[in-house]
């Protein structure tokens, strides 16, 4: 049985992002605590900010401003470990992936993509290479992304499709890239949540 979840977009103009670092500070909603991660790309450049916090009506705002990052749209999502190795080596190829040590898409349901909890809209970047977008998700609470083995920001090199490609797949349904990622390419940017 899948959970009906809703996310309410505000503002899209954002980006492709890298190696995030992030700080817990003190939050203003019940004394609840948000995170701001500084993004930093694959070459340990820092390209913007990221903040998680508390909202209202039980949801949870991610905002992310962000430069110097190739124009176009880019697949956002938060993944399930908290580690981010831009030389890492994925063990089933052998070759080097940036932030394979972030692990798949944040999940509290057991769903596939786009219903994973860490689904997130694509960030669009302008052609000057500057981006920003807020919005609010019921998917997750902040609490959630800093269990035990953390969690990470991971911005992609190409835009997510959300599995909504039926000329693709209408006879044998999704493959299984596209259930695990929607398609959305390599990793560009990675944000480590602690």
């Amino acid at each position: 049985m899948l959970r009906k979840t809703h996310l309410a977009v505000t503002v899209v103009m954002a980006a492709g992002v890298a190696a995030v670092g992030v700080n817990a500070v003190a939050g203003t909603t019940g004394g609840s605590v948000r995170l701001e991660s500084v993004i930093r790309d694959v070459a340990g450049r820092d390209v913007g900010k990221l903040t998680v916090a508390p909202d209202a009506h039980n949801t949870s705002r991610v905002t992310v401003q962000v430069t110097g990052l190739p124009k176009g749209f880019h697949g956002f999502h938060i993944h399930a470990m908290g580690t981010c190795d831009p030389k890492a080596v994925d063990p089933a190829t052998g070759k080097t992936t940036p932030f394979h040590t972030a692990g798949g898409h944040f999940d509290i349901t057991g769903g596939s993509h786009a219903a994973h909890a860490g689904d997130l809209p694509s960030l669009l970047v302008n052609a000057d290479g500057r981006g920003a977008a807020s919005f609010t998700t019921d998917r997750f609470k902040v609490g959630h992304l800093t269990d035990q083995d953390g969690s990470a920001v991971i911005v992609h090199a190409l835009p997510d499709n959300f599995a909504n490609i039926p000329s693709r797949y209408a006879r044998n349904g999704p493959d299984e890239m596209t259930l695990r990622t929607g398609d959305a390419g390599g990793r560009i940017a990675c944000g480590v949540i602690k």
